[in-house]
């Protein structure tokens, strides 16, 4: 059985991998060549798409940002709720690009996408919804081992 310290340590660990990939993700977005897009989207450039790609880029370093510096937050409950919301948000993401998947051009990244959207999702859910996911004690962080802000 995992204790509820291991749990947390989880927690920490997925909000740090979180941060890293999105922050990454959003730079990525962010800082898209007309190219790439245009080969993505096979030969055309649309700009409208790309501007929505760099504003979900300036959303994802946010979301990043402010998942990394959760980590340090010894509320429970707020941890819990950020649990809920992430969740909530990967699982809609996944579903909105698997609609996507099926209603438009069917490509190799809408399934990766689709693949790691639901994966970091299910993660968030596990914490939640899964076993011990309605004690607080999971979510907060022991009083001498703070991480240092």
């Amino acid at each position: 059985m995992v204790s509820h310290q291991d749990q947390r340590r989880h927690l920490d660990f997925l909000f740090l991998t979180d941060s890293i990939v999105s922050l990454a993700f959003g730079v990525a977005a962010l800082l898209s060549p007309h190219g790439l897009l245009q080969k993505i989207g096979g030969g055309e450039y649309n700009h409208s798409a790309h501007e929505g790609l760099r504003l979900y880029g300036c959303l994802r370093i946010a979301v990043g940002w402010i998942i990394y510096h959760v980590r340090a937050v010894d509320d429970g409950r707020f941890r819990r709720n950020v649990c809920e919301a992430l969740f909530v948000c990967y699982m809609l993401q996944a579903v909105a690009v698997l609609r996507a998947q099926f209603t438009d051009r069917r490509n190799t990244v809408n399934w990766i996408a689709i693949l790691l959207l639901s994966l970091i999702g299910f993660g968030y859910g596990r914490f939640r919804f899964g076993r011990g996911g309605d004690m607080i004690k999971v979510y907060e962080l022991p009083q001498n081992n703070k991480i240092a802000r």
